[in-house]
């Protein structure tokens, strides 16, 4: 989880066992949005496992997702 403290940082539970995240690009003024499955227990902590081996979402669903990233950064493609 180090590699991304201090970045911003958001994630919503589509269904129990299915997390998208957000999160700032390591350059600060970019970001991605990825989708993956988890077991469901602990969402606070799963979804570090999303992020290093989700699918990365497309800009166009991650944007309704997520409009106050959208508006801060810009996609990362």
């Amino acid at each position: 989880m180090d590699e991304y403290r201090g970045r911003d940082m958001r994630y919503v539970a589509l269904a129990m066992d299915v997390l998208a995240v957000a999160v700032q690009g390591g350059r600060g003024d970019d970001w991605a949005a990825y989708i993956g499955s988890v077991p469901g227990n602990r969402h606070s902590e799963e979804w570090v496992g999303v992020l290093r081996h989700g699918e990365k979402l497309h800009q166009v669903i991650a944007e309704v997702m997520f409009p106050d990233f959208a508006q801060k950064y810009e996609y990362r493609r």
